[in-house]
Formats: structure tokens, sequence, C-alpha cells
């Protein structure tokens, strides 16, 4: 490990998740528009508190059992590919490597909001493309680094993960198709009866949708999906749909998800379901209809689009207990 090496990576190791929030914050105006939402919902899958937590726990099954982890919850088992769901992810060949270039230098950054606009400000000259497109990805990037180690972020080809069609679309192409709405062909249905929607819950891939009646509960719709969403996604119950589902009533927790179009087009988020994410840890706010939901509880009046978190666990409490004490060490964290 190189002495700039060390030093980019102690200086990453003393931000506290504070210090990212407030970054991602100051950032999220110059974000494109595309990418503003689903940036905020990457730093909720991927949090660093519970990187923290396993990075210092010598027993990491013992604590997986104790936060109720189920799923694939380690971005070490998804570098390249946490990010499908921003339009920036085309750009992360680019943006890994002049991350990795960026460690070799020999200046420390004044805070991450300056490393990330310079990651993203390199990779937009190479690129020839606007800077607004590169920052989302960039402070994914950044943050990727922070929580896996040098080693294992280069080991990885970068590559792509979209097919054709997704990597062909643009930007406000994006944006138009998460605000359209399916066109109603009948008449008399000015009060919602009868009317469908499509819901999409991959927007990468061309068969990730199902069909949901006016009013209907996201998860209620998905469970019509018979395909064998079991294969892609082992929290799925098989002959279920595609979102992972155990209770349908707010108890489990297994069916967050981060809303990337049409969060107005849900029903407003009512108390059990805000008390339940803030104690399972996805989310802590007062917005009525947030980009991070419990599908069980969304009722949907239009088409939406989200995404779908590789995990699921209660770390509310478990969060708030570090954070009252979260004053940065400085330290590495050791390699493993």
């Amino acid at each position: 490990m190189t002495k700039h090496h060390t030093s980019l990576r102690a200086f990453l190791c003393r931000q506290t998740w504070r210090d990212w929030e407030e970054s991602v914050k100051r950032l999220l105006p110059q974000i494109h528009a595309v990418d503003q939402t689903a940036t905020r919902i990457w730093f909720r899958f991927y949090p660093l508190d519970l990187a923290e937590a396993f990075e210092k726990e010598t027993d990491p099954e013992s604590l997986a059992r104790k936060l109720v982890l189920m799923g694939r919850y380690r971005l070490h088992d998804h570098i390249d590919t946490s990010h499908r769901f921003l339009y920036g992810h085309r750009y992360w060949p680019t943006v890994k490597q002049v991350t990795l270039d960026r460690i070799q230098t020999n200046s420390v950054p004044a805070d991450l909001t300056e490393l990330i606009s310079d990651v993203a400000t390199r990779a937009a000259k190479q690129l020839d493309v606007e800077l607004s497109l590169l920052l989302g990805i960039s402070a994914v990037g950044v943050m990727t680094l922070r929580q896996v180690e040098a080693e294992a972020f280069r080991a990885l080809p970068g590559a792509v993960s979209l097919h054709a069609t997704a990597l062909a679309q643009s930007p406000d192409g994006i944006l138009k198709a998460r605000a359209r709405d399916d066109r109603q062909w009948s008449f008399g249905l000015s009060w919602g009866l009868g009317k469908k929607w499509t819901v999409t819950f991959d927007e990468n891939l061309t068969d990730a949708s199902f069909r949901l009646i006016h009013g209907q509960t996201l998860t209620g719709a998905a469970a019509n999906d018979k395909r064998d969403h079991h294969l892609r996604n082992s929290r799925c119950i098989v002959r279920e749909g595609p979102i992972p589902v155990q209770c349908r009533s707010a108890f489990c927790g297994t069916c967050w998800i981060g809303v990337l179009g049409g969060a107005e087009k849900l029903s407003p988020v009512e108390d059990l379901e805000r008390d339940r994410i803030r104690e399972f840890g996805y989310i802590n706010t007062d917005d009525p209809k947030p980009f991070i939901r419990l599908a069980c509880q969304s009722v949907a009046f239009g088409a939406v689009s989200f995404t779908i978190p590789p995990w699921n666990g209660i770390v509310g409490r478990f969060f708030q207990s570090r954070r009252t004490g979260d004053a940065p060490t400085g330290q590495t964290p050791p390699s493993r």
C-alpha cells in the first residue's frame, strides 16, 4: 500500500455518516435530475453505519443474526453492479478508473465535496460529458472505495451492466418515461375504476414490470406476477412477485423499495409505515411521500418506477446507538 493510498484512505475513514450526508446534500442541486433521487436511494441502500459495524465486528455472523439481516447486505458483493439504477452507471468504468488514479495523488482534499467534485470533473473531461451526469456516480464511487478495500475495488473489471435499449436512453427520455402514465382507452373511468398502471421494478430490463389496478398496493399487484423471481433474488417467495415480502402488514420490513419515479402517485405515508421504516433504519423523514417506502403500505394511483434493495434487516436502533458516539477515529479499517 503506497503512502498516497494510505493518506486518502485515512481521510475517507475520518468521515462520519454526517459528513457524507452533508456532502451529498451540497452536491444534490448540481446532480442531473435523472440521478438526484437515485443517488439518495443508493446511499440508503448502502449505509456507512452498516459497513463500519462489520469492519469492527469480530463475529460478523452473530451481528447479522442480531440485526436480522437477509440478502446481500455487503457492498463488497456487488462493487460494479450496486448502482445499475443510476443513469451514471454507464460511465462507471471511467469514474472507477479516475477514482483509482485519484488515490495515487499526494493531495488530501479539504472535504468530501471537493473530492467527489474533483473525480466527477476529471471523468467528465475524459468522457466529454455534462458534469451533472457524473456527480452522482462519482459520489457512489468514492463511497464504494471507502467501504471496500482498494485491492477489491481495483480487481473487478468495472463493466457496465445495461442492455442496448437502456444504454441508448437519454436522461430526459428516462425522466419523461418515469412521469408518463399508461393511456386509458375506456370511457367513464374518471374515478379511477378499472384503470390499470404499469409498475417498473428494474428500468434496465425490458420485462421488469407488472400491472397494477388503480388503488392497489404495490405488493398486492406484484403478487399477480407469477414468474419465478426467486431465481433472481433469494429473498423473493416463489411465485409471489418480484418484491421480497413476508407479511404485507409493515411488520417484516422485507418489502422496502427506492422510488425512482412516481412517488407523488403513491398514497401518503401513514403513522404505521413511518414508524416502521424508522425502526428498520431505512429512512427517518417527515416527507409524506418519501423516496424510500414499504411496498406493502404503498397504494398506487398511477405508473411508478422503483428499485429493490439487495437486503433487509432491523437496524434502526442499532444505527441510533452508534450515532450517539460516532466521533471519527481516523483509523483505517483492517484488511480482510
